[in-house]
């Protein structure tokens, strides 16, 4: 799954949608827990290429969600 490129958040998020986060621990997630989240329904994605501290990427996919919904908002 590592290996395997991930869909940018900003692609996945359907205006006006729930969405819940899971944001990986420094050294990203296991293997193994990336099975269990794709087994619960969660998709994996990515803010970029960049690499961000945990409280920066926490931050950053609740500003691009709302982004999105504000955007939805003034079309």
């Amino acid at each position: 799954m590592k290996d395997e490129p991930r869909k940018l958040l900003s692609h996945e998020v359907k205006p006006g949608t729930a969405v819940r986060v899971l944001i990986g621990p420094e050294g990203d997630f296991s293997p193994e827990e990336v099975s269990l989240a794709i087994q619960q329904g969660y998709v994996p994605v990515s803010l970029g290429e960049q690499r961000l501290r945990t409280e920066t990427a926490a931050l950053a996919s609740v500003h691009t969600i709302h982004i999105i919904n504000e955007l939805q908002v003034s079309e």
